[in-house]
């Protein structure tokens, strides 16, 4: 069986940030794609804010949210 190195996540709305917070939180790289950039830069800083307010709620350590975030790349082009 193959191991899985990076998820790919189409739309970065509720959903798609949803699910790439949930496997970012879980160790994975993410690829969130997206097909406008406002969408994606939504996407993202809703991704960073529910990152921020778990570690401001004590669920996580910052420097766990900090590096979830790291994980998730956002990109425009589906191909990649």
């Amino acid at each position: 069986m193959n191991e899985i190195r990076v998820i790919g996540v189409i739309g970065a709305g509720t959903m798609g940030n949803g699910i790439a917070h949930v496997f970012a939180r879980s160790g994975y790289n993410v690829l969130l794609c997206e097909v406008e950039q406002r969408f994606l830069d939504r996407g993202l800083d809703t991704l960073r804010k529910n990152l921020e307010r778990e570690a401001a709620k004590g669920k996580i350590a910052a420097d766990a949210a900090k590096e979830s975030l790291a994980r998730v790349t956002g990109v425009l082009d589906r191909e990649r």
